[in-house]
């Protein structure tokens, strides 16, 4: 069996589990020119130029059985990739050889390939990211009643719930959705334009009709999966690399969103209040037995910032294009473009294994709750003493005091905060033990957060993954 044939067709809606590094195989690049070939023969053909049907047959016949090794053989003669494959697909096809490529240039197939290619990783990436949604999804209703702390500045503030920190977390990648989504939809493909993009070698074809000259582009991109109206309205010989550069940047979202989530749950491991799944015989250290470092998180936090800094390839690249085109895109692009889409896809596949597995510990969770508590209920301990006659702002100071003294406590001598305890020793507050602690109740102090969770898993993401059923059922069945 060939190396090719291990994987599914580059048009087929399935993928085998190297998706992304298929997409961007060289297979897949030289199966998509030969498509794109066939594509331009028959619309050429359909707007009556002389090629027969038994020539584009011919072409058919052989667009997957590509011969490698006699255009690799060209290739080191000519030196240029095209027309070694040119070469390679007439001697395939020698009835048809004469009609490959007419009236193309380079760009034609390396172009309108990458645009193509570009699009299968998004959808790929697309389809991941509301898997991921999916296992968040479930995470975030299953705790959305359960209080944890909430910080500012990395220090406790008031309550929150763990399924409403969840729901930061999708709130974010579901912004990345919307921008892939806007990419896709953007996406053109650059058609049949020249050497210059002036159409020039077919105005000679066509002898100067522009309508079928543009009826020509219409059927090359129905062919290729794309609405007629999805090719540039105008261009030099390449579409421009800002599309590069914005796809890249929607890439790098997507990195953004993951690293604050995994930088979370590495803050959250330390505080031993959740973590991300760790196997029954992982070792954590080679040194130390106990360790259980959460290298899942750190590996996306890694990717990320290589994948946020990537977007400069492509930022460079469109802005140092010489007029209609120069070649001094096409090193860069071809590395840093693979390897972005490379880096966003290994990204949510450790995301998709995260998501399937995090481990919360409610009794962590609660006791770190309630060793704060006390401070984030002082107010409601001051109106119930204001409504037993005390003065507000004298017991205002007063708890302002013993907040000190307790805090001071716990952190210079380590000792539990007894804040509580001296409320209850001061006459001046008039309260009984019980009474105060019918208010410490962390239920009582999440606020909205249980129905903001419950709104927006029914108004924002029940959506996405109706309208997405198959991408919802990504698992995270993943050796990462």
């Amino acid at each position: 069996m060939a190396q090719h044939d291990r994987y599914l067709s580059p048009f087929s809606t399935r993928y085998s589990s190297d998706e992304m590094q298929y997409i961007f195989s060289e297979d897949n690049k030289f199966r998509t020119w030969r498509r794109l070939w066939i594509a331009l023969a028959r619309a050429e053909k359909e707007q009556g130029l002389d090629i027969t049907d038994e020539q584009i047959a011919e072409l058919e016949a052989h667009k997957d059985d590509i011969n490698y090794e006699d255009a690799i053989a060209r290739e080191k003669e000519v030196r240029h990739d095209v027309m070694s494959h040119v070469y390679a697909y007439g001697l395939q096809c020698p009835h048809a050889k004469g009609i490959i490529h007419l009236g193309a240039t380079s760009c034609y197939v390396g172009d309108n390939t990458d645009v193509i290619v570009m699009r299968q990783g998004l959808q790929l990436v697309r389809k991941k990211l509301i898997g991921v949604l999916n296992l968040l999804n479930d995470f975030a209703a299953q705790y959305k009643d359960m209080p944890c702390l909430a910080y500012t500045h990395c220090q406790p503030a008031q309550l929150t719930t763990v399924g409403k920190r969840a729901t930061l977390w999708m709130n974010e990648l579901v912004m990345d959705l919307e921008e892939i989504d806007h990419r896709l939809a953007s996406l053109k493909l650059l058609g049949s334009k020249g050497t210059t993009g002036t159409q020039a070698s077919f105005m000679e074809l066509f002898e100067g009709d522009s309508a079928r000259i543009k009826a020509v582009d219409a059927s090359i991109a129905r062919e290729m999966g794309f609405e007629p109206e999805q090719i540039v309205p105008v261009s030099g010989q390449t579409y421009s690399r800002k599309v590069d550069a914005m796809i890249l940047n929607a890439l790098a979202g997507i990195a953004q969103s993951a690293m604050k989530m995994a930088t979370d749950i590495r803050l959250l491991a330390n505080f031993k209040e959740m973590e991300e799944p760790f196997e029954k015989h992982q070792i954590g250290s080679s040194a130390m037995p106990y360790k259980r470092n959460p290298m899942r998180c750190e590996r996306i936090c890694a990717l990320a910032r290589y994948l946020m800094v990537d977007v400069l390839n492509p930022s460079f690249t469109a802005g140092t294009q010489w007029f209609e085109r120069t070649l001094d895109d096409s090193a860069n692009k071809r590395v840093a473009m693979a390897e972005g889409f490379l880096a966003a896809d290994a990204i949510l596949n450790i995301l998709l294994n995260i998501s399937d597995g995090l481990v919360v510990y409610p009794k962590v969770v609660r006791s770190r709750v309630m060793a704060e508590l006390p401070f984030m209920a002082t107010e409601n301990i001051m109106m119930q003493a204001v409504k037993k006659g005390g003065d507000r702002q004298e017991l205002h100071e007063k708890l302002r005091q013993h907040a000190i003294a307790a805090a001071a406590q716990v952190k210079q001598e380590g000792l539990p905060n007894d804040m509580i305890d001296r409320v209850v020793a001061d006459p001046a507050f008039g309260l009984e033990r019980h009474e105060i602690d019918a208010v410490l109740v962390p239920e009582n102090f999440t606020g909205r957060a249980p129905q903001q969770v419950e709104e927006f898993l029914a108004e924002v993401i029940a959506p996405i993954l109706k309208a997405n059923p198959d991408a919802a059922g990504q698992t995270a069945a993943l050796n990462v």
